[in-house]
């Protein structure tokens, strides 16, 4: 196939650029109208029609996908700034909107304050129009677009330059680690204490979102260091400012890694839009604060040296990359198995040894600082399940079961273990599906990890759309393949159903 002929990246069939997709029916090989579908596989396949009319349509075009990635990330730039709103870190809230107290940066809180009524629904627009933005912005790309991958990377550095000065958005977490660094900073054990521990009338405990002010950190060592020290730049009553260090040390590592890719990728126009001109990332990362940025930057450098030979020292400096990454959050872990299973299906065991020696070796010597109780929290709160989960769901069918003959709390623990067990199995089932659909001249040591992390946001029960970074990042190393809008369109579905910013809504009462 010549480079004016490209594969399109929705359907997966040739289309020369500029050209209309084909339709859902040629696509499979039928006459139009031969077949009529009902229920909800008829409903499903009008919805693929749809994608595959708004991949050939202006969208596609470079000018239109640009813009609306623009409007995207202006919008929820304009709800962070119009703060107090409840997407933004929520204040202690009592009932009184009159007595609202939020963490603002730089940029926010100097003009008007924006209602709930229109920070809600501009959010969900700019979450919708950052996916419209960069479904166009790959589709144009398939059909030819190339534009230079400096010039996105110098747009990315503008965008994050105003987007660290501006109130978090979309999560509460950016606060949580700043009290988590004051804690650390005054000798509180972060991992036995949660910011409660400060008193109530602290404000480094007022600015973390009142369901967490209980809760022990469940981040790794390296996480609770770089907290540490912004908390120590912040200084006492401060937490505004322990914030706005903690989002420019994200928006430094999210920029960081956007030219690694640059400059290590095979397809550096496809990486630059995949990460760092990717408006979804750029909200739920740089907008969002969220320390999971860390964790792919790790994590994508043991991925880019385990791919780039079979010397020892590379699965050893690979292990260690990834242990680096578990110091941050342990479901970077799922990279280090992938980069295993990769091995053993090559049956390369002596790399398997390096591999977990670097790993283990990274996390021991990170872990030991602070012992095994630093799991303890992680390890409760690996029996959270989110609401939009279908895991849920099942729990509460299986407790309503139980209920019906008198044992209530016999059918919430049955739903509880059965939950355990079940969505790991789950999840390595999906992502064996996920790495066959890959063709078999791709790397494993690239398809594997980003199969366990795509399967694991999919599969879990508490899954939220930043933890889509891990996946995003190690997709950005691969040329197309219909995985793209299936991440897509979860990490968009995550972003939708959590986008609250873990406050109260605006109609609480207490």
């Amino acid at each position: 196939m010549s480079e004016s002929s490209t594969r399109h990246a929705v359907g997966g069939t040739a289309t020369a650029p500029g050209a209309s997709p084909p339709s859902l029916d040629a696509s499979l090989g039928r006459g139009g109208g031969s077949r009529r579908w009902s229920g909800p596989r008829r409903w499903i396949s009008e919805v693929i029609e749809f994608v595959y009319r708004l991949a050939g349509s202006t969208l596609a075009t470079p000018k239109v996908a640009v813009g609306v990635s623009l409007a995207g990330i202006v919008l929820i730039m304009i709800v962070g700034i119009l703060s107090p709103n409840f997407n933004t870190l929520p204040p202690n809230y009592s009932g009184d909107p009159t007595k609202l107290k939020p963490v603002v940066l730089p940029l926010s809180g100097h003009l008007f304050s924006l209602p709930w009524y229109f920070s809600f629904p501009l959010t969900y627009l700019a979450i919708v129009a950052q996916c419209l933005g960069l479904a166009g912005l790959l589709w144009a790309n398939s059909r030819g677009w190339r534009p230079n991958p400096r010039h996105l990377f110098l747009a990315a550095c503008v965008i994050v330059a105003i987007m660290v000065n501006i109130t978090p958005v979309g999560s509460s977490d950016a606060a949580s680690y700043a009290a988590y660094g004051w804690l650390a900073h005054h000798g509180f054990d972060p991992y036995t204490n949660g910011p409660i521990i400060l008193g109530q009338g602290n404000e480094y405990t007022k600015a973390v979102g009142p369901m967490w002010t209980s809760t022990p950190s469940v981040y790794g060592p390296l996480a609770t260091w770089i907290q540490e020290f912004a908390a120590g730049l912040g200084g006492i009553g401060r937490p505004g400012v322990t914030v706005h260090y903690l989002m420019i040390f994200n928006g430094a590592v999210f920029l960081a890694v956007g030219y690694f890719l640059l400059k290590t990728s095979t397809d550096p126009v496809r990486a630059s839009l995949m990460w760092v001109a990717n408006p979804v990332l750029i909200q739920q990362l740089v907008a969002g604060g969220h320390l999971d940025t860390y964790v792919a930057a790790a994590c994508v450098v043991g991925v880019q040296i385990a791919r780039g030979g079979n010397r020892g020292w590379r699965y050893l400096a690979a292990g260690a990359a990834v242990g680096v990454a578990c110091a941050f959050k342990v479901n970077a872990g799922l990279v280090g198995v992938g980069l295993a299973w990769a091995l053993v299906m090559r049956r390369d065991w002596w790399n398997i040894v390096r591999l977990a020696v670097g790993g283990i070796g990274a996390v021991v010597a990170f872990y030991s600082t602070y012992g095994l109780h630093a799991f303890n929290q992680l390890l409760s709160a690996s029996g959270l399940v989110a609401t939009p989960s279908p895991w849920r769901a099942f729990q509460l069918v299986t407790q309503g079961v139980f209920t019906v003959f008198g044992h209530e709390s016999l059918g919430k623990s049955i739903g509880g273990v059965a939950t355990s067990i079940a969505w790991p199995i789950f999840m390595v089932v999906l992502a064996v599906f996920i790495y066959r659909r890959f063709s078999p001249d791709q790397p494993a040591v690239v398809t594997v990890p980003f199969a366990l992390a795509f399967a694991w946001i999919v599969a879990a029960p508490w899954s939220l759309p930043w933890y889509a970074a891990l996946a995003w990042v190690i997709l950005a190393l691969l040329p197309r393949n219909p995985m793209t809008r299936w991440l897509t369109l979860a990490t968009v579905f995550l972003a939708l159903m959590h986008s609250s910013g873990g406050g109260p809504a605006p109609w609480a009462t207490t």
